[in-house]
């Protein structure tokens, strides 16, 4: 092993503690990050270790799809007209289209309170209505900067879906 391998570890500890003095594990942990905003994490409802619930909703292929036409064309505009909708009540944070493989057809991130809760608001969405896909739900507890991209997205996009 070089000099350079072993110096890696002590490398990365120290720009992960984030200055230059090392320290142990133990006085990192005892420390809250320099960089820790309250009202922040209050607004995006992150618990103490920055992070939420969620519930997590795969769309896949149905068993009635609709046929290439206009049905068809009115029915993915009015998936994205609901998707919108959600997204600007709080509720959808996160969504986009997957690969199709195994029939998984996208996904969406709900912050709502359980399951149920997402059930009823993927009810509405017109995909889910004619039987083009078939949602499944897990709850899911992840970061919740997620909650912020909505914001984040409406700032990058030179246009709309």
């Amino acid at each position: 092993m070089t000099r350079f391998a072993l110096l890696l570890p002590l490398l990365a500890w120290v720009a992960w503690t984030g200055d230059a003095q090392a320290r142990t594990p133990q006085d990192a942990a005892a420390q809250p990050p320099t960089a820790f905003d309250a009202a922040l994490a209050e607004r995006l409802g992150a618990d103490d270790y920055g992070m939420r619930s969620y519930v997590l909703v795969i769309l896949k292929t149905g068993p009635t799809p609709v046929a290439e036409g206009p049905a068809r064309k009115a029915m993915f505009a009015g998936h994205f007209a609901n998707m919108k909708r959600l997204a600007e009540q709080g509720t959808l944070v996160l969504a986009g289209p997957l690969d199709g493989v195994d029939g998984w057809r996208g996904l969406f991130v709900l912050a709502v309170d359980g399951i149920e809760a997402a059930r009823a608001a993927v009810a509405t969405d017109p995909v889910v209505v004619a039987g083009e896909m078939v949602p499944e739900f897990h709850t899911w507890y992840g970061s919740a900067g997620v909650m912020a991209i909505p914001d984040l997205h409406a700032r990058i996009a030179k246009k709309e879906i």
